[in-house]
């Protein structure tokens, strides 16, 4: 069996073990223009899902321009529909603006998380808008066994539960719920199979990433002896313990709807309107 046939197989295994999805569902890729979404939309794509991307501009310069246009022509070329929604459009400011002035304003949250924080609540409203049934996201074991590692050290041990195949460990309608077919899939093997199928895709880092503590863990495991070996320990290991850490993080309170724009939250008012509340106070 070749590298590519072996690749898709093992893909095809992750989503049917875990239920991931079916050729009823409607799928939404969220799209960054990087490798591992790019793979994850030709793939079910290529197998016959109903499945269409969906892309947030965030203006970071070059670099956000070449994914949007490098994903508009991807999805051209195998004709799949592409939905483009922005920062600029929803919140006001671009990326890069929104942080400057929170930062003037002492907000203390670091780039990766307030882009975080934003990009998920686009990607849940902006999905349940348009009626689809899950969000793929590219997340591949790398991702994983890098959050795993970071939520130990961190001692945010409440956030494991949210890990694995399927994210999250609040079932809602209001919620679409996020899956990642490329759950098992070595970063390295992604890079690949995106190289061995010719996709025009940056697989740069996004530059905001220099001093987030995602990217010293990560370096940190790249720089281990056999480290994906050590990776898929973590991980193997990590899906083991699953069951047990959702089974006693299962939020059972019933959830609120934002005080402000009504949308799902364990509190008054969301964390995305907290952000944009301080942003234009």
């Amino acid at each position: 069996m070749d590298f590519n046939t072996k690749f898709e197989k093992s893909v095809k295994n992750t989503i049917k073990e875990y239920k991931l999805f079916t050729k009823k569902d409607k799928i939404l890729v969220a799209c960054s223009g990087g490798k591992d979404s790019t793979v994850a939309l030709y793939l079910l794509n290529k197998w016959g899902y109903n499945v269409e991307g969906l892309i947030v501009d965030l203006e970071i310069g070059k670099y956000s321009q070449t994914n949007l246009d490098n994903t508009i022509n991807f999805c051209k070329k195998h004709n799949v529909k592409l939905n483009v929604v922005s920062f600029r459009e929803d919140f006001g400011y671009n990326k890069c603006k929104i942080e400057a002035i929170l930062k003037s304003k002492g907000t203390t949250l670091n780039s990766c998380s307030i882009c975080g924080v934003l990009r998920r609540y686009m990607l849940n409203k902006k999905s349940r808008e348009l009626g689809f049934d899950k969000i793929v996201t590219g997340h591949n074991l790398d991702d994983e066994a890098q959050a795993i590692t970071m939520n130990f050290l961190r001692n945010t041990m409440n956030l494991q539960s949210r890990l694995g195949p399927i994210s999250g460990n609040i079932k809602d309608k209001k919620f679409i719920p996020r899956v990642k077919p490329l759950y098992f899939c070595l970063e390295d093997d992604i890079r690949k199979y995106s190289k061995s199928k010719g996709f025009v895709v940056l697989y740069d880092r996004c530059p905001c990433i220099v001093d987030s503590f995602r990217n010293k863990v990560r370096c940190i495991m790249n720089d281990l002896s056999n480290d994906s070996k050590v990776k898929k320990t973590i991980v193997k290991n990590f899906i083991k313990m699953l069951p047990k850490l959702k089974k006693s993080q299962q939020y059972t309170k019933e959830l609120l709807s934002c005080s402000n724009c009504g949308e799902p939250t364990t509190e008054k008012m969301c964390t995305t309107c907290k952000i944009l509340a301080r942003l234009n106070s």
